[in-house]
């Protein structure tokens, strides 16, 4: 009887193919072309991710600017109305008579003029200030000129009266101081008018 070679449970040989083989070749080719496909996907799902990240920190940043925006000058509106009343506690205050006899008009300026005070210093709380004029070179970013005085005793340029006060709120004007500015003196020199910008 002729031996069998696979009779016993002898594996039979099994078919090697060479890495000649086409099939082989076109394989690895569709896997390569894959595998390329598959990084420039990833490449581009990277640059959209980053893409999406840097647009998200945008709009949380734009989105804390406009809240402190809306913190610091929130209140302009309110506050330009306010201003109006403490132009008016201002004007009750400079009708009374400053050395007055009468002890209950004494009483009722210390009493507007403890208003007053008050009024401007929860103004202050809540950012704004007054704007510097009288003395100071006149300054057309807080300044509105509504008169020229001739005074030849001081520089031309120099805001020598405020008629209504200019406020800033956190630093942005409010509204400009309006003022009276001398003409006629000796023209400002250059370093005394931004030594006095510097003040302001």
């Amino acid at each position: 009887m002729a031996s069998d070679p696979t009779a016993g449970g002898a594996p039979a040989e099994m078919p090697v193919e060479s890495a000649d083989d086409p099939d082989i070749q076109t394989q690895a080719n569709e896997l390569e072309r894959r595998a390329e496909q598959l990084q420039t996907e990833n490449a581009e799902l990277q640059d959209k991710y980053l893409r999406a990240v840097a647009e998200a920190q945008n709009v949380r940043r734009r989105a804390q600017q406009e809240v402190e925006k809306e913190r610091k000058f929130g209140i302009e509106r309110f506050a330009k109305d306010v201003l109006s009343v403490a132009d008016n506690l201002g004007r009750a205050l400079s009708a009374l008579p400053a050395d007055t006899l009468d002890p209950s008009l004494a009483n009722i300026a210390a009493g507007v003029k403890a208003t007053e005070r008050e009024l401007l210093s929860v103004l202050e709380r809540h950012g704004v200030t007054r704007v510097e004029a009288l003395g100071k070179p006149f300054n057309a970013e807080f300044h509105q000129a509504m008169m020229e005085i001739e005074d030849p005793s001081v520089p031309a340029g120099t805001v020598v009266q405020e008629l209504v006060p200019g406020y800033l709120i956190a630093g942005r004007l409010l509204r400009a101081a309006m003022v009276g500015v001398s003409k006629g003196g000796p023209m400002r020199t250059a370093d005394a008018g931004s030594k006095a910008n510097n003040e302001n």
